[in-house]
């Protein structure tokens, strides 16, 4: 089965650029961005990535806006922290270098045990198992496991497999070694072995496999429970002055932490437009009236199935001035007025970019969507 496999991936395998170059930054930087993410949405971020922090140590000495700002629109922004983190503590206790051991990769911030065995088994060829979502699917498919693999004996059995099937005589050669097994077996999961309609008839161990000699293709992997997405509601409001708009850096505890955005709320704090001119009112002392609105836009995030009233809103009171103006009353942390071409510069969500493109339109355009 092994030699089957691996003749296939030498005859298929994408050409990936952390594949090209397999050092452990890389392998490291391609393992967090692919996380919940397609292959084909990374490579532009993946290469523009690097070009920007070539080494661990540019990394660890990244400004934290331009690197979310560099990761905006890949999502799980919790992700590029972990990384920068991890590349400070790099810098710190291992003197710009990747770790050597399992142990010491394992306590960076953001990686477990799956993304620490994969950036050992490619980058280095070390003998670690690696189990994610492509290698369940298949190898709970090759011993015919119909017990979901979320499951604990399903999880210990496929990670037990996992260690078994890698190769170790020929530990010193990457394409016959950890490294090209790990590496196929995702990429058969990802190509071939696919959750629906698998291509059973062009796969290079389908007479090893037991799913498709007893026809359960479609069974295994046993059902996972899916996500139960809620629907959620949301206002933003565009309040301007002088051609720059009010906005705020996210606190912490709060979903895009860290991030620039425009205001706003949902329930509790804010259950409609009225509730939401009672919650700005609240956090920047001055009187909100929510005009117009300019676009709904709906879109996902994580569990959520979410719809984005934005409006035009006015502040009235104190803080209504420029805050960095000092014939106006500053405005209380953490919010700011900021121009469109500030804001090109700072991270935002997918939305709070809308938003941005959306004011940046001549207004003719603009007001042609209300």
């Amino acid at each position: 089965m092994r030699k089957r496999l691996l003749t296939w991936f030498s005859e298929n395998a994408r050409d990936l650029p952390w594949r090209r170059d397999h050092s452990p930054y890389r392998v490291w930087i391609s393992e967090i961005m692919c996380q919940q993410t397609q292959v084909a949405t990374v490579l532009p971020y993946f290469e523009r990535f690097l070009s920007t922090y070539p080494t661990i140590r540019d990394l660890a000495n990244a400004d934290e806006n331009q690197l979310m700002r560099m990761w905006e629109g890949l999502g799980y922004y919790r992700r590029a922290r972990s990384l920068h983190a991890s590349a400070k503590k790099m810098a710190a206790e291992h003197e710009g270098e990747f770790p050597d051991s399992f142990e010491d990769v394992l306590a960076l911030p953001g990686i477990g045990r799956y993304t620490a065995g994969a950036i050992l088994s490619i980058s280095r060829n070390e003998a670690f198992p690696i189990l994610e979502g492509n290698t369940q699917r298949v190898f709970s498919r090759w011993i015919g496991l119909t017990t979901p693999p979320t499951e604990k004996i399903a999880q210990t059995r496929l990670w037990e497999l996992s260690d078994k099937m890698l190769p170790r005589k020929k530990a010193g050669d990457r394409t016959n070694g950890p490294a090209g097994f790990n590496q196929a077996a995702m990429e058969l999961g990802a190509l071939i072995c696919s959750p629906k309609a698998p291509k059973c008839d062009v796969c290079p161990v389908a007479t090893m496999c037991h799913a498709n000699q007893l026809g359960l293709q479609a069974e295994i992997p046993g059902k996972i429970s899916k996500v139960q997405y809620e629907s959620r509601t949301e206002i933003a409001v565009v309040i301007s002055q002088a051609e720059k708009y009010l906005v705020r850096t996210i606190p912490e505890g709060v979903r895009f932490a860290g991030m620039i955005d425009f205001p706003r709320a949902g329930p509790p704090e804010a259950e409609d437009v009225i509730g939401m001119e009672s919650w700005l009112a609240e956090h920047l002392g001055g009187d909100v009236t929510i005009g117009m609105r300019l676009k709904t836009i709906k879109h996902a995030v994580t569990r959520y199935r979410m719809t984005l009233h934005i409006h035009l809103a006015d502040l009235a009171g104190p803080n209504a001035g420029d805050n960095s103006d000092e014939e106006h009353g500053p405005l209380p942390e953490p919010w700011r007025w900021a121009s469109i071409d500030e804001l090109a510069d700072m991270p935002m969500s997918v939305t709070g970019r809308k938003i941005v493109r959306l004011l940046d339109r001549p207004q003719r355009s603009l007001f042609s969507e209300i």
